[in-house]
């Protein structure tokens, strides 16, 4: 038999973090926003470097949508084209290279 469930202490009660903090929090959080579609881009060059340098970290990883804030078209579109320009050796795979 399952036990009681009760209006005990809960796992994730508090935190630690009070109201004054998250209202901070998001005052300074700007929003996102997809830079090709504000751009009216209609694809996206893979020989185009400079725009692709800003969608990938320091280690040489694709930086996620979620984050950036590109929308799911112009993300799939991003992801080829910095694979084909690895691929040229455009884009180094890694920051060792």
């Amino acid at each position: 038999m399952a036990p009681p469930r009760g209006r005990g202490k809960g796992r994730f009660k508090g935190k630690g973090k009070d109201k004054k903090d998250r209202g901070q929090r998001a005052l300074f959080r700007r929003r996102k926003f997809c830079r090709f579609t504000a751009e009216k881009m209609e694809w996206i060059d893979y020989k185009d470097i400079e725009l692709l340098k800003d969608f990938v970290n320091e280690t040489g990883k694709i930086i996620p949508a979620r984050i950036t804030g590109t929308s799911s078209g112009y993300q799939r579109q991003l992801a080829d084209a910095i694979k084909r320009a690895r691929f040229l050796a455009l884009l180094p795979y890694t920051d060792l290279h």
